[in-house]
This record gives C-alpha cells, structure tokens and sequence, in this order.
C-alpha cells in the first residue's frame, strides 16, 4: 500500500475518533500526527506538482499544528474533523481512479 493512502487512512481515523470522549492527551496526539501527516502530504505533493494540493495540506498542517492552537470550540473541531476525514476519503478513490487510468491507458 502506498504511504500516502496509509497516511490518509490513518488521519482520517484519529479525526473520526476525535467525536469520541477522549482524553486531553489523545487531542495533543491527533494534532501532532495532523500536522505531521499533512506536511509529508504536501512534501509529496510538491513533488508530483499538484500546487493546489500543496496549499490546502499546508494549511491544514496550519490548522491541526499543536504549537499555537486555535481555538474554534468542540462542536466546531468535531465539525472540521468530520469533513477533513472525509475529504481525505474521499480523496483516497479519486486516487485510485487515476491510477487505474494511468496504468490502463
């Protein structure tokens, strides 16, 4: 499996958990691998060219960094960590159809 989908589906995960009641340390954890995750996401990016796959992992590193928090509240971080987990679902098959594109055609 390829590390950025491993990394996509590991992200998407923590974000899902984070609806859970979990302890402080677990939200410290997620913000870390976020902001870990989405910069590697952005490195490779970079490399294939996709700028505007660059900004919008950056950003996210940005929003998920633990270093100075933002504070939007729990009902707005559970909103947020809803659709980053499902965009980066989502971003998983569109993925894997080009992928399939390039080695069929």
């Amino acid at each position: 499996m390829d590390i950025n989908k491993t990394i996509k589906i590991g992200l998407s995960i923590l974000f899902i958990l984070c609806l859970l009641d979990m302890p402080y340390g677990y939200y410290e954890l997620v913000r870390f691998c976020g902001m870990a995750g989405f910069l590697f996401l952005a490195y490779t990016a970079f490399g294939e060219g996709k700028q505007n796959q660059v900004i919008l992992y950056v950003l996210l590193a940005i929003l998920f960094q633990p270093l100075y928090k933002i504070a939007l509240g729990r009902t707005l971080w559970n909103v947020v960590d809803v659709i980053v987990a499902l965009g980066l679902i989502v971003s998983l098959f569109s993925d894997t159809e080009k992928d399939e594109e390039t080695t069929l055609g």
